[in-house]
């Protein structure tokens, strides 16, 4: 890796999302060393997903980011809320199941975006095992309590059923 690049990059980071106009510059240089620098794709594609809320243009980095390192344990969480937020729900549940193969990820996480799907498509039943699946693979207290807290929001979305009542019988 190149360290000039790197320094760039890690500007670029450093000033994400509080100094945009800066982060942009050092994110220019960054690729103008390296126009194939997943991680500075993936920072590009989170600029115009999360701050400029322009999906396409996001998804145009992100697929570019996997195919500079389709290994990159990074990208996915962030191209999946991009996808899950532009409505694109069957590009989001492949590379969903593409990235749980990943070496490194964090499935945990993967996991959790699965349910945010499910919870889109208001599926549920779907959404709650996914976070209970999440807790598996979950190695720490913060994630742990996170996935509780976002079981709890999932069952207060869902609807509630009628309780039936039993007429009784009077007899005279």
């Amino acid at each position: 890796m190149n360290l000039t690049k790197n320094k760039y990059y890690f500007e670029a980071l450093d000033c994400y999302p509080y100094n945009l106009a800066d982060c942009l510059e050092a994110l220019n240089y960054a690729l103008s060393y390296d126009p194939e620098d997943s991680d500075a794709l993936c920072l590009m594609g989170r600029i115009y997903s999360e701050q400029l809320k322009n999906y396409e243009q996001a998804k145009t980095y992100f697929q570019e980011a996997l195919a500079c390192d389709v290994g990159n344990v990074t990208i996915p969480k962030y191209y999946v809320s991009c996808l899950l937020n532009n409505e694109d729900y069957e590009e989001a549940l492949k590379l969903l199941d593409f990235s749980f193969k990943t070496k490194g990820i964090d499935k945990s996480n993967i996991l959790y975006w699965k349910s945010v799907y499910f919870e889109k498509l208001e599926r549920y039943d779907e959404a709650l095992k996914t976070i209970k699946e999440a807790k598996k693979f979950s190695y720490n207290k913060d994630m742990i309590e996170f996935l509780e807290n976002r079981e709890k929001f999932v069952k207060s979305k869902m609807p509630k059923k009628k309780a039936t009542k039993k007429k009784k019988k009077r007899t005279n």
